[in-house]
Parts: C-alpha cells; structure tokens; sequence
C-alpha cells in the first residue's frame, strides 16, 4: 500500500485511534491495546522515531509527525471502509474488523478503489 511495513501502519493506526480516544498516548497505552510487551513496543517505537513517523516528549507521550499521520489515516481509512464494507455483505461486526485489519494492508489500490466506490453506492 504505503511502502511502509505492516507493523509500522499497524503501530501508527493504533497511535491515531489511541490520541481520539485518549487525548495523549504513552508506549504503555500501544501494550495495552496491541497486547505486545513493554520491550517489543519501546523498539518499535525507536524504529518509527528514527524514520521520523512519530515524536516523543520528555513526559514520554507520543505524537504522529505529518508523514506519520498521513500513513495513519490512509490505514484507518482503510480499515473503516473495509469493516463497512464486509458488514454490508453480512460479516458480522468483529469478524469484519478482524479481517478488515488482516487485508487493510495486503490490498492493491485498484481493488480498494473499487470496494470504496461499490460502497458509496450501496449507501443512501
């Protein structure tokens, strides 16, 4: 999709939905909702730091740069479009943010495209 590794969108998603929900994220808030350990999250977030996808404060809350934030976006966009659309089909709610998270990533543009428009469509 991004040319960005599926952990580094995964990350960064998680990072966007945290700061809606949350107002400020911190590494502990990613563990919490990513279920990975403390160590694994303070590498990644070394990794996303050093491609200058995302900042970190002395308090230690994390924010997206403009680069980091756009692949955050496309990603959760992404994710929404495609749990929209599988529940339109009849997947149930958790079976299709499921899959929609497994597929966000691997989906050629064109078939997004193309899922995107069949559901503006189908939606009054």
């Amino acid at each position: 999709m991004s040319g960005y590794s599926e952990s580094s969108e995964d990350y960064l998603e998680s990072i966007l939905m945290l700061k809606e929900e949350l107002g400020k994220v911190r590494s502990i808030d990613i563990v919490y909702k990513l279920g990975y350990s403390k160590p694994s999250i303070s590498i990644a977030m070394k990794k996303l730091r050093e491609k200058g996808l995302v900042n970190m404060d002395r308090d230690g809350y994390i924010s997206l740069t403009e680069e980091g934030l756009a692949v955050a976006r496309s990603t959760y966009n992404r994710h929404k479009i495609l749990t929209a659309y599988f529940i339109s089909l009849g997947v149930t709610p958790q079976t299709a943010e499921e899959d929609a998270c497994k597929i966000e990533h691997d989906i050629s543009e064109e078939t997004f495209r193309c899922i995107r428009a069949q559901l503006q469509k189908d939606t009054p």
